[in-house]
């Protein structure tokens, strides 16, 4: 299937952006993996004629807003995303109303719509970095992800608004498992994703964005790391450290995995038949997709590379 695969997006003139938590099978034949920030700086710079886009449905949402021209698929349209769930348009357009005085600023990991009514967009990778372009006393809703603003405004000093919002794959990890892995093995490194709850970033030795770390366990003297996010990610930080041992912070006592049940949606075999049929696409309103991409955009405008 793999070759089948490869063989059709070549004939299409198709590019596959995977995400870091979707399969090893799916990683390993993407033009371009990563995390939310560089899936969009890729998205918004490619040539292709059809983006297939291994990963959720926002994140397709967000590569067809940045090419509007292009034709956008996901292998499974089913594919959605509980924190940007946890935000509807309507009930948060009402929050937004109270407090006149505020920009927003949305984490990626939301709706099409929160985009359109958002000042600017911001990833895990660049959060911090978005929140302070802005001067010390503008007024701040941060949305949807409530762990990620607290850890934002701890990081900064800011007092941003948080929308009450979070990733059920991140929120649900326990202190108390962190505390009892930390035991059993005294010499690992506890690395978590600033979407987890506080309880664990206190607990974590770094705290960083996909990306982040990914590179600290490349460049870490440690041999051993306790990771609290999706388990997808271990399948990179192997390739990139075969020496070294990674071990996940599970959702629950009966596996050792902390799967996106959404992520894992996708398969190789819907990828296929996502090329060979051209759907299922990504289809949004012009007027949607034009007010959407000026937060985006100026979000890729504030990022380093």
């Amino acid at each position: 299937m793999r070759d089948k695969v490869l063989k059709l997006a070549k004939e299409k003139n198709a590019i596959i952006l995977a995400h870091y938590y979707q399969t090893p099978d799916i990683q390993d034949i993407a033009d371009f993996k990563g995390d939310s920030l560089a899936l969009a700086q890729y998205a918004a710079e490619t040539k292709a004629d059809i983006i297939l886009f291994a990963g959720v449905h926002f994140m397709g949402e967000t590569a067809k807003i940045l090419n509007p021209t292009r034709k956008v698929l996901i292998p499974d349209m089913n594919a959605g995303c509980s924190l940007a769930e946890s935000c509807p348009g309507e009930d948060f357009a009402k929050f937004k109303a109270k407090y006149p005085d505020h920009i927003v600023i949305s984490y990626i990991n939301c709706s099409a719509e929160i985009k359109t009514l958002s000042d600017v967009i911001c990833t895990s990778g660049n959060a911090v970095q978005i929140v302070e372009s802005y001067p010390k006393d503008q007024k701040i809703i941060f949305a949807p992800d409530k762990n990620l603003g607290r850890y934002v405004n701890e990081v900064t000093g800011r007092e941003m608004i948080l929308w009450d919002g979070s990733c059920e794959v991140h929120d649900i990890l326990s202190a108390e498992k962190m505390m009892q892995m930390k035991i059993e093995n005294p010499d690992a490194t506890l690395i978590a994703h600033p979407e987890c709850p506080q309880p664990v970033l206190i607990l974590a030795d770094f705290v960083g964005s996909t990306t982040a770390m990914l590179n600290y366990t490349k460049n870490s003297d440690s041999k051993k790391f306790i990771v609290a996010t999706e388990t997808g990610i271990l399948h990179q930080m192997k390739k990139d450290s075969p020496e070294k041992e990674f071990l996940i912070v599970p959702s629950d006592e009966s596996c050792s995995c902390n799967d996106c049940a959404y992520m894992k949606l996708n398969t190789m075999e819907k990828i296929y038949l996502a090329l060979k049929n051209e759907k299922p696409e990504i289809i949004l309103p012009n007027g949607i997709m034009e007010k959407a991409k000026l937060p985006l955009m100026r979000m890729l405008e504030l990022s380093i590379k």
